[in-house]
């Protein structure tokens, strides 16, 4: 179990536990009682911890390495049911950028979603998440074969933002994740998008246009990261608490602002903690949410989108 640094006083008191449950195992000293008072210093502790989440906090812990990632959500959603596909019929299929057909109970959707890696090795074949133009490509061709044959798509959303990499500019990074924006504000099956992790930059509006955008409740969506933020403003990385709270990237600050439409809970600590409690919340709100969209016509459902998006940032005095 990896512990970030907020999280140490929990580290402490349950290395305490456990050594308190190993006298009373190794010997016949009664511990129950002082057991009992640890669990509940320990339980009180989480709670006001993670009550009490800075901006920062919640990015960390939606970088966490143990954190349910794309694929691990698909897998979970779909079982068995789960068919990948590949490539952009470009260049290349880009393994930052994974998607194909799956079934929640009886109806087919179509996943996308970038996939980050476990260890050195796989973060590397993975690229760490982020996207070559090829990537975008590949999602909007899966995106108009699902529309071909009027299967919802599904987008999950976990990158650090789109591959910022000589050769990904060469072959039109810029111009991939536009036309995939322009592409989604017309596509005439639902969209549903779920930020499950890091919503970066236009590395996650690339495949981020939906019906309805959710985020789980320890994620953050924004035009740019804190430390890229802190690098840009302060000429340092040792302000980046200060920009994730000036950012207002949580998924709290997202719904007061309404720009996504519902908050998907996570258990105490983070999805990593019941991975299985996660995969059940993110399965409830996809089936609930395709419910009140699957009556729309497809001329209803891009009218809806379109309005959705134009409202973005007016207000009214």
């Amino acid at each position: 179990m990896e512990y970030l640094e907020f999280e140490l006083p929990i580290k402490e008191l349950e290395e305490q536990l456990q050594k308190c449950k190993l006298i009373g195992d190794e010997s016949d000293v009664d511990v129950t009682e002082t057991c009992k008072q640890i669990e509940k210093k320990l339980q009180d502790t989480k709670k006001d911890i993670y009550k009490n989440l800075t901006a920062w906090q919640r990015v960390q812990l939606s970088r966490h390495p143990d954190r349910p990632y794309t694929l691990d959500h698909i897998n979970a959603l779909c079982g068995d049911s789960f068919l990948e596909l590949h490539g952009d019929r470009n260049v290349k299929d880009d393994k930052a950028m994974i998607g194909g057909l799956g079934k929640i109970g009886d109806q087919t959707y179509m996943f996308i979603g970038q996939q980050k890696g476990y260890n050195t090795k796989t973060r590397q074949y993975r690229n760490f998440g982020m996207s070559n133009p090829e990537g975008y490509r590949k999602a909007l061709r899966l995106m108009k074969s699902a529309e071909k044959f009027g299967i919802p798509v599904v987008t999950l959303v976990d990158t650090p933002g789109a591959y910022p990499g000589f050769e990904a500019e060469e072959r039109g990074q810029g111009e991939a994740i536009a036309r995939n924006i322009l592409e989604m504000t017309r596509l005439k099956v639902p969209i549903i998008t779920i930020i499950i992790g890091e919503g970066a930059s236009g590395g996650a509006l690339g495949i981020g246009v939906g019906d309805r955008v959710l985020m789980l409740e320890n994620t953050w969506y924004s035009v740019i990261s804190p430390e890229s933020c802190s690098s840009i403003l302060w000429r340092s990385w040792e302000y980046k608490e200060q920009a994730a709270e000036a950012l207002k990237l949580t998924a709290k600050d997202m719904k007061r602002m309404k720009l996504v439409d519902q908050i998907i809970k996570e258990p105490l600590g983070g999805a990593h903690k019941d991975r299985a409690k996660t995969f059940l919340a993110v399965k409830d709100a996809i089936v609930k949410t395709f419910d009140e969209l699957k009556n729309l016509s497809p001329k209803e459902l891009v009218n809806q989108r379109m309005e959705k998006y134009d409202d973005m940032g007016v207000y009214k005095s």
